[in-house]
C-alpha cells in the first residue's frame, strides 16, 4: 500500500472511531493483564463472562493466590484451556507479589518473564494500560495487514515490525485497536464486508466482495 494511502487509511478509521479501546472488561492494570492472559484462543465475550464472575471475588494478585488453584478454576472453567491458564495466572500472581510488590511491571522484559505472557500479551498491556505505541498482532491484525497490503508478512513478528515502520506516528497508539476492530467486524476471514468498508478503495484485496454474493 502506498504511503499516501496508509495515511488516509488510518485517518478514515480514526474518523469512524475517534477513541477506540479493547473490548475486554477491566478496571485496573492487573485486571487487564488477567483478561488478556485468559483470552488466548478465546473470544473477548467469553473472557468477559468469566471475569465478571472472577473479579468481584478476586481482582489482585494476592486475592487470586488466596482463592487457590481450585477456586480460580471454578471461576474460569468456561474458557478454553482453562486448566493451563489457571496455572499460569497463579504463578504470575506469585511473581507479581514476590518481585513487583503486587503491581504489574511496565517493562516488556518483565512482562514477558511472567508465565503465560508472550509478546502479544505484553504488547496489549503496554499499549492499553501504559499508552505505549506497540502492536499486538493477533489473527485479525495479521489478516488485515496481509489482505490489504498494509504490512504483508509471513509471521506475526514480521507484520508487527512492518506496521510499526509504516503507520504514521499520530496514529500509532490507537492503530492496534482500529485494526483489530476492523478485522473483527468488517474485514472478516471468511467473507470480508467490502461493501461497507470505509477503506475499500485503498485496499489491495481483489476481488472485493459484495452484499449480493452468497
Amino acid at each position: 500500500m502506498k504511503r499516501a494511502n496508509i495515511e488516509l487509511f488510518f485517518a478514515r478509521l480514526q474518523a469512524a472511531n475517534p477513541q477506540p479501546n479493547t473490548e475486554l472488561e477491566y478496571t485496573s492494570v492487573f485486571e487487564l493483564l488477567t483478561a488478556v492472559l485468559l483470552s488466548a484462543q478465546a473470544t473477548d465475550v467469553g473472557v468477559n463472562k468469566a471475569t465478571r464472575r472472577l473479579f468481584p471475588v478476586a481482582n489482585t494478585p494476592q486475592a487470586i493466590l488466596d482463592l487457590g488453584l481450585e477456586g480460580l478454576v471454578s471461576h474460569i472453567k468456561t474458557i478454553g484451556l482453562y486448566k493451563s491458564k489457571a496455572k499460569h495466572l497463579m504463578e504470575t500472581c506469585r511473581i507479581l507479589v514476590a518481585q513487583h510488590g503486587g503491581s504489574v511491571p511496565r517493562s516488556r522484559e518483565a512482562l514477558e518473564a511472567l508465565p503465560g505472557v508472550g509478546r502479544k500479551t505484553a504488547n496489549v498491556v503496554l499499549n492499553v494500560a501504559f499508552g505505549e505505541p506497540t502492536m499486538a498482532v493477533d489473527t485479525h491484525i495479521f489478516r488485515v495487514s496481509n489482505r490489504t497490503g498494509l504490512a504483508p508478512g509471513k509471521t506475526p513478528l514480521a507484520v508487527e515490525q512492518g506496521l510499526l515502520k509504516v503507520i504514521p506516528t499520530p496514529y500509532l497508539v490507537d492503530a492496534h485497536h482500529w485494526l483489530i476492530l476492523h478485522g473483527r467486524y468488517v474485514c472478516q476471514a471468511r467473507r470480508p464486508q467490502c461493501w461497507q468498508c470505509a477503506v475499500n478503495d485503498l485496499c489491495d484485496f481483489q476481488p472485493k466482495s459484495s452484499a449480493t454474493k452468497s
